[in-house]
């Protein structure tokens, strides 16, 4: 065996970056980074009924969410304009609601069959970032994973970024080396 890391995968395999992305759209900003670094496709994960805008945390999307999380519950999403069987490798990102993910990955996650992938679960949070990726791990049965990130934004809801964009860059970075 070489010394050098072996590669998770090579050029060949196709790649996709997935994500839920909510008010501040800081979950899309960092796909958009992925996507572009990985030259990969995009899709984005949209419920069916739209969830009413965030108004800070005590507005009727904040307890919405919070029960929705408790609950377990998995709103309908739309379909992606892409098949997920036809990709090797998928980023999967999403906001962090009540300590996991928002609940349109969820029902996104539980859809999938996830053999033989490589997922690239990340997140983003307010300081708070949960369970998210162990929750990402768990729904992924079945798939590798590759290098997980947390970015967190600040904690009023706002696009601020606090994670340094130095460190979003050397996770990109190590991916890209990785999956190529």
């Amino acid at each position: 065996m070489s010394k050098q890391k072996e590669r998770i995968v090579s050029k060949d395999k196709k790649i996709l970056v997935v994500c839920y992305s909510f008010s501040r759209g800081n979950t899309r900003k960092i796909a958009k980074q992925l996507q572009t670094v990985l030259e990969a496709d995009y899709a984005e994960i949209e419920p069916t009924h739209p969830y009413p805008p965030y108004g800070g945390w005590n507005s009727e999307v904040t307890e919405q969410g919070k029960r929705e999380v408790e609950a377990g519950f998995m709103p309908e999403i739309k379909p992606l304009a892409v098949n997920i069987a036809d990709y090797d490798i998928i980023a999967v990102g999403t906001p962090t609601w009540w300590f996991t993910m928002a609940p349109p990955m969820h029902t996104f996650l539980k859809s999938q069959d996830w053999t033989g992938k490589t997922v690239i679960p990340f997140m983003t949070h307010g300081g708070w970032p949960g369970h998210v990726i162990t929750d990402i791990k768990e729904y992924c049965g079945g798939a590798k994973f590759a290098a997980a990130m947390e970015i967190q934004f600040d904690s009023e809801g706002g696009d601020h970024m606090l994670t340094s964009q130095a460190d979003i860059d050397a996770w990109l970075e190590g991916l890209r080396k990785e999956l190529r």
